[in-house]
């Protein structure tokens, strides 16, 4: 990627003015990186391009774009932050100082699967980074996506170390950005370096399998098409072929046997309209047999990352199984892209303040967790030790609501109480008794996402010290232990 390039793929997505901003970010890198070469015996600056060229495809914002062109300045050259904010602005230099920090947090890491920094000052800078601005983490992506592509040149051992953490990590957090798209790539290009031999076996037994189904799925995407047009319903339909890495994970799961595999190709048909998503499931279960426990409706429960789409698996006239994905086009675009797709259709909406605000507010409530890293970074800095800190990036999450249908995200084997202490500090301490799905629940009840939850409070009640092996999240537990400190005294 060079400078042309960037620029007439600008061109689509830019005003004049803004290529303008993007060139001057480009000459500002190009100096700085002069004489600086990749593993592959290119110039640097082709990285950092090759960054900003992954966001403007995701389709994020200016200030996201022009600072993946700058993000290596601060700490592979002699720019200062100040530099940066004279010559490009406060926002820019924030989400640069961000990447920075979350690169140089990730140095004190104990371990992989933790993820978390072992030094209290690294765990905070790196919880303020990604809590301040979610598109920290976005452009961090973008740099790692682009390092896999060209992870090729540079010795086994560092490939399989990159490899083994992007799969650990990037492509869980891919995923729990809703990021459908990116997690696929990480996780393909990671497998094919950690397990080779198993990725080129399976990438064989795919073709193999999708070249002898092709034809019959081709006519049941004919058939499918054509009463849809029938019933003018504006369609798109297309075939998805499962990853290899997918493919690897659900082969493990059914001892090895392939012919467990129903969605090794699917059909997507993406419409114009939710209603439209139902009548399309309605009029696919009358021309095919529906597998009833195979029927998943994720627009009505959404997955905890956002997803939504309706899954159906069938059975036609030939006995050949077959799974299908129902969504709209704003859906699609959310399976794909997440994140990147929330900053598109919050600049769509006119949003631009959204921009400036350097908050994560306007995101949709799945993705709101990022910014209740502020609130665990401030215990960081409290002193609250680091043993004690839960920091769910990437785990599963459930969606809690209350009677009035707001909506909670806590992590998964959460229980009632950390539900109180989410909806505020004073529910929690006077929790009496809970309700969940209109039934009385003990403190050890275990919650499920869709969970409705009610809290009875007493102002006689007070935190126990037993309390403490009732609770999952940081929030409660520290509320807890504060609250038996000051009844102690």
């Amino acid at each position: 990627m060079d400078k042309d390039e960037l620029l007439k793929q600008a061109k689509d997505r830019f005003s004049f003015m803004q290529r303008n901003k993007i060139e001057k970010a480009i000459d500002f890198a190009s100096v700085k990186h002069n004489g600086q070469l990749r593993a592959s015996g290119e110039p640097y600056i082709t990285h950092p391009l090759s960054v900003a060229s992954i966001l403007i495809d995701w389709q994020v914002d200016l200030d996201s774009v022009i600072a993946a062109i700058l993000h290596d300045t601060l700490e592979d050259t002699d720019t200062t932050l100040q530099e940066i904010e004279d010559n490009f602005g406060k926002d820019i230099a924030f989400l640069i100082d961000g990447v920075t920090k979350v690169s140089a947090a990730r140095k004190g890491m104990r371990e992989i699967k933790s993820y978390l920094p072992k030094t209290r000052d690294n765990l905070s800078k790196f919880l303020i980074a990604i809590g301040k601005d979610s598109r920290v983490l976005v452009i961090k992506l973008a740099d790692r996506l682009h390092n896999l592509r060209t992870l090729k040149y540079l010795s086994p051992e560092k490939q399989h170390k990159i490899a083994d953490e992007s799969l650990e990590v990037f492509a869980r957090l891919a995923d729990r950005l809703g990021m459908g798209r990116v997690r696929v790539e990480i996780e393909e290009i990671s497998f094919s370096y950690l397990e080779p031999k198993r990725y080129s076996y399976l990438k064989k037994l795919t073709k193999k399998r999708v070249a002898k189904a092709y034809a019959r799925l081709y006519k049941v995407k004919d058939e499918v098409s054509d009463i849809l047009k029938e019933q003018k319903i504006k369609h798109q339909i297309d075939g998805r072929i499962k990853s290899i890495y997918s493919l690897h994970r659900k082969l493990t799961k059914y001892d090895e046997d392939i012919n467990e595999v129903y969605d090794l190709m699917a059909i997507r048909v993406i419409v114009g309209s939710k209603s439209s998503c139902y009548k399309t499931l309605g009029i696919i279960h009358n021309l095919y047999q529906p597998i009833i426990h195979k029927i998943k409706d994720y627009i009505a429960t959404p997955k905890t990352n956002g997803y939504q789409s309706l899954h159906t698996t069938v059975k036609t006239s030939d006995d050949q199984i077959i799974e299908f994905q129902i969504r709209t086009k704003q859906m699609h675009d959310f399976a794909e892209n997440g994140m990147a797709a929330s900053f598109h259709y919050n600049e769509q909406k006119q949003s631009k303040n959204y921009f400036k605000r350097r908050s994560v507010s306007a995101l949709p409530e799945h993705l709101d967790w990022t910014s209740q890293l502020k609130q665990t970074a401030k215990l960081v800095q409290e002193g609250t030790p680091i043993e004690d800190i839960k920091v769910d990036l990437f785990g599963d999450r459930i969606f809690i609501y209350s009677p009035d249908g707001d909506i909670y995200d806590l992590p998964e084997g959460s229980f009632p109480l950390d539900f109180a202490y989410a909806v505020h500090s004073d529910i929690g301490d006077s929790s009496k008794t809970f309700i969940v799905n209109g039934k009385i629940a003990r403190f050890d009840h275990q919650l499920n996402s869709g969970d409705v939850v009610e809290v009875k409070t007493s102002q006689s009640n007070h935190p126990k010290s037993d309390w403490l092996k009732y609770v999952k999240t940081a929030k409660a537990r520290n509320k807890i232990k504060t609250k038996l400190k000051t009844k102690s005294v």
